[in-house]
């Protein structure tokens, strides 16, 4: 039987392949974490050109069916984690909660002057530093977020603590509690830097979420702003 798509049909081709390749993926013929096949076997595979092939696919990419591995292929997307934004809840819990291994890589970490927003959103002292914690969050050994966080001088340290996993649970351990948070979660995409760190393509959409925490009294505890993979995360609002 002929898998060729039907190019007399008022849908385009590329709607076609799409709709094709999800209900082969619903099916299992291609599955969760799997390689699919090359451009060019797909284009013998359904009749159809490199041009059609690259736009279903980019678009099954940035609808998280599908996600692209520099250097190795285009593979089905696993289990997304999910993050409730209406709860404080850290990196590592989140995995946790859906039976997974949560890991980290510091990429760097240091003592800066603050931009001048950022010491009035902190509401710091004249002069006063903060730590800035750059990180990439990993699960089951998969890259899935670069964050950068910055914390008044006070938290300084955190540094000694951040390739551990959680800030959150070292900063409960010294009687700190993240209680609330303001997001702001918009479409980004990957620089060099990012995709150097995540795994994707310089330009690859990408959720962007940047949040102010504060603490149990109220007060700022620190700026956060993650790059995140949307084949591998999603939130809830």
């Amino acid at each position: 039987m002929s898998q060729y798509l039907e190019k007399k049909s008022q849908s385009p081709l590329y709607q076609q392949l799409m709709t094709r390749l999800k209900n082969d993926i619903a099916a299992g013929l291609y599955p969760s974490g799997g390689r699919i096949p090359s451009e060019q076997l797909l284009c013998e595979t359904y009749g159809v050109s490199r041009v059609t092939v690259r736009k279903a696919v980019l678009d099954l990419v940035q609808e998280g069916l599908l996600t692209r591995k520099q250097g190795k292929g285009t593979f089905v997307a696993g289990e997304k984690i999910r993050r409730d934004l209406n709860h404080i809840t850290s990196f590592s819990a989140s995995c946790a909660q859906r039976g997974h291994q949560a890991d980290t890589r510091l990429i760097s970490a240091q003592l800066i002057a603050p931009a001048a927003e950022d010491a009035l959103r902190l509401d710091l002292s004249e002069g006063e530093q903060v730590l800035e914690l750059c990180r990439l969050r990993l699960c089951d050994g998969e890259p899935v977020m670069l964050e950068i966080n910055r914390f008044p001088a006070a938290y300084a340290y955190l540094r000694e603590e951040a390739a551990e996993g959680s800030l959150y649970e070292c900063l409960q351990r010294h009687g700190v509690i993240p209680a609330s948070a303001v997001h702001d979660l918009a479409l980004g995409h990957a620089t060099p830097l990012v995709s150097k760190h995540l795994g994707t393509e310089t330009g690859d959409a990408l959720l962007l979420l940047d949040e102010i925490v504060h603490d149990q009294h109220g007060n700022p505890l620190h700026l956060s702003r993650q790059w995140i993979r949307g084949d591998k995360f999603t939130f809830r609002i």
